[in-house]
């Protein structure tokens, strides 16, 4: 009797020891294996640039890791939808201001032609004017689509750049020439912030930067006050040298600075219309600095001006 009833307090606890460390193990296989293709999954998708070689040893480490990993795949996935808004709302003010600007002259065309065709050719005067009227919308629709291809090169790195050496003071001094006729009209002096006794030599692409000066240059002149300047300096910054250009015109509220280099994006889209212009002229400074691994950087101040400064290749 007393060996029974030893027997039977030493098999009790044996047995539920075992019954639990066979349950434990039952449970532990089910959830790995209910885990493991959930795991495998989350980790097929790029949480970041980062390869992933840990190997995970039991049950509690796999539960740990996938806890970790769903909150970082959570977090990979909302900015990626917030990224994806963001690209979709940029696609659709993109196609509504493209369609924008070439309504305009597409229209002036079609009412120049229709006009024509109702008699309007019998007359001398009214043919000339309207068919010289006809080619400035065409020239404007040709100079948009331009633009929009320039960009989309630099983008996509189609563009490539022929990097020479040049003298940036006389590609500066052909600009002056070109925007002298507009700004003898508003009485605004074109200038340098000093003297060069010997030229100033810069590694880009001459073309390009000819753009780029052009456009801030012609900026300045465009949305200048009467009897104002615009100033173009030159500093020495070891390797590179920095390019300032200001003028004292109507300057950018601070509310429109960040958004300045935007394709289409005007400040005063009445006033920038009648100044002529695509409205991607900005835009396309920007991206061609950036392909020259420059930036650009704009200081303004409401009716008092606006400096632009970027640095080039000494």
């Amino acid at each position: 009797m007393y060996h029974r009833l030893w027997f039977l307090c030493l098999s009790v606890p044996i047995l539920l020891v075992v019954t639990i460390l066979i349950v434990n193990y039952i449970l532990n296989s089910l959830v790995y294996n209910k885990l493991k293709p959930i795991y495998k999954i989350v980790r097929s998708i790029p949480v970041s640039d980062k390869k992933r070689t840990q190997n995970l040893t039991n049950s509690i480490d796999l539960i740990n890791e996938v806890h970790k990993e769903v909150e970082e795949w959570s977090h990979y996935k909302t900015e990626e939808i917030k990224r994806l808004r963001e690209l979709e709302k940029y696609r659709k003010d993109f196609l509504g201001n493209v369609s924008h600007e070439l309504r305009t002259p597409i229209f002036n065309i079609q009412g120049y032609v229709l006009t024509l065709l109702d008699g309007g050719m019998d007359d001398p005067k009214i043919n000339k004017l309207y068919l010289e009227r006809t080619e400035k919308s065409v020239d404007r629709m040709i100079s948009i689509v331009d633009d929009l291809e320039s960009i989309t090169k630099l983008e996509a790195g189609e563009l490539k750049l022929n990097k020479t050496k040049f003298n940036i003071i006389k590609l500066a001094q052909e600009v002056f020439d070109l925007e002298e006729r507009e700004a003898c009209e508003k009485n605004i002096r074109l200038r340098f912030g000093k003297e060069f006794d010997k030229p100033i030599l810069v590694y880009a692409d001459r073309m390009k930067i000819f753009d780029v000066l052009r456009n801030l240059i012609g900026n300045g002149v465009k949305y200048g006050f009467k009897g104002g300047y615009v100033k173009v300096g030159f500093y020495d910054m070891l390797d590179h040298i920095m390019v300032e250009i200001s003028d004292n015109g109507t300057g950018i509220e601070n509310d429109h600075v960040h958004r300045i280099f935007e394709r289409f994006y005007r400040i005063d889209k009445s006033r920038s219309r009648k100044e002529g212009g695509t409205g991607l002229g900005l835009a396309i400074v920007k991206h061609i600095l950036e392909a020259h691994e420059q930036s650009i950087q704009v200081k303004s101040v409401p009716d008092q001006g606006t400096t632009f400064t970027f640095t080039l290749e000494k």
